[in-house]
């Protein structure tokens, strides 16, 4: 595993808007500096939800990566690159699904929660089914120690952990491997010296029986963990090395970047101002928020705390802006449209580095296949290396 390395990536499926810049790529300018990431624009799985529709997949990878490189993302500092371009994320994905239970893939909490969510659309596919594990592929193929996630995708980086634990039990060993499966006997109780007996038996003298009655107890105990179980059914049969490497979830701050409506920034709540929108339509956008409901005149006194503007004051305003915002408010002192004005401000005056730092691109489009080729070309090195490895464990490596 290389603690330091983070992997981390998004689906292109159309402009990117504040609400991404402030809740994912802002964490990566910072990260780029203190850790080897590699930042993914995650194409097959843009497939998962938008297999019927590809048109905005092409266009949508290149606008992506400008953003990025917009944003502060430095090619000289992080590795970008597209995913389908690395052809081993999809071999690992296929060999991952060879061991990983079906129900390891039905239990994940947001595959119920998206099936409820684009009940519209027909996602009775494998690919739906099993981008929880195409997403486990993406990280151990870099042997990733950390991924940065919010609170609801822990249950995937759980995931992960759980395929190469036990893609390591069947085909590899993990450090201190001998140590925590001698541990993991002791919990079976009265039947761990049977067990360890049938154990000798089958590697002494090839016992098939032997081997049959150790799965039993495995398969019995009521005291074993799923990961001592997948511990000691590799350790059964003397597994070899530690192949895939468990990764930790690095978690982030949940976006604090509301929509012009109030609600968290979507593309399909349709309330969004894009990363690099034009000062025209932001001042258009802004200034025709809705407000606090009791202020249907100029002299009527609001409250801020039901008016969708002052969420994005938090974001954008200063203390003493948001004292006279407040006050103004409250007081009838100023108008709504008053109140809007420093957050136009704001905005435009974050998006002008983005808008600098774009305009090379988009005067020179090839530069970006530039930046992409060479990021492709190094996540390949790496991928390539794991996949010998893991070809080699599953008895592929002729």
């Amino acid at each position: 595993m290389f603690a330091n390395r983070i992997l981390s990536g998004m689906r292109p499926t159309g402009s990117l808007h504040l609400g991404h810049y402030h809740g994912v790529i802002k964490n990566w300018v910072q990260l780029q500096s203190t850790h080897d990431c590699y930042f993914m624009v995650a194409d097959w799985h843009a497939l998962t939800t938008n297999y019927d529709d590809v048109s905005i997949i092409g266009k949508s990878v290149w606008d992506m990566v400008i953003d990025w490189l917009a944003a502060g993302v430095d090619p000289e500092q992080a590795t970008v690159f597209i995913q389908s371009k690395v052809p081993q994320h999809a071999e690992l994905h296929l060999a991952l699904s060879m061991v990983t239970p079906l129900s390891w893939l039905e239990r994940v909490p947001t595959y119920k929660d998206q099936i409820e969510k684009l009940s519209t659309k027909d996602l009775g596919t494998y690919g739906f089914l099993g981008y929880p594990l195409l997403q486990a592929a993406d990280i151990l193929i870099y042997k990733a120690g950390l991924v940065p996630v919010g609170e609801d995708q822990v249950p995937h980086i759980e995931l992960t952990r759980e395929v190469a634990r036990r893609f390591n039990n069947l085909f590899g060993r993990e450090p201190n491997f001998e140590e925590l499966a001698r541990a993991a006997v002791k919990k079976i109780g009265k039947g761990g010296k049977e067990f360890d007996r049938l154990r000798t038996a089958y590697l002494q003298d090839g016992n098939a029986e032997a081997l049959a009655g150790a799965r039993e107890i495995l398969a019995a105990s009521q005291n074993l963990g799923a990961a001592d179980r997948e511990r000691l059914f590799g350790w059964l049969e003397n597994k070899g090395k530690s192949i895939l490497a468990e990764c930790e979830a690095m978690l982030t701050e949940a976006s604090k970047m509301p929509g012009l409506d109030g609600q968290k920034m979507s593309k399909s709540y349709g309330n969004t101002i894009t990363m690099r929108e034009d000062p025209a339509t932001v001042t258009k956008k802004v200034r025709a928020m809705p407000t606090d409901p009791a202020r249907v005149r100029r002299t009527d006194p609001g409250s801020p705390d039901k008016c969708p503007v002052w969420q994005l004051h938090q974001v954008y305003s200063d203390a003493d802006t948001r004292e006279w915002v407040k006050q103004g408010c409250t007081s009838a002192g100023i108008g709504c449209l008053d109140c809007k004005q420093p957050v136009i401000d704001g905005v435009l005056r974050e998006q002008q580095p983005m808008f600098e730092r774009a305009e090379k691109y988009l005067s020179n489009p090839k530069l970006v296949k530039e930046v992409v080729a060479a990021g492709n070309a190094k996540a390949e090195q790496v991928a390539r290396a794991t996949m010998q490895d893991v070809k080699e464990a599953m008895g592929l490596g002729y």
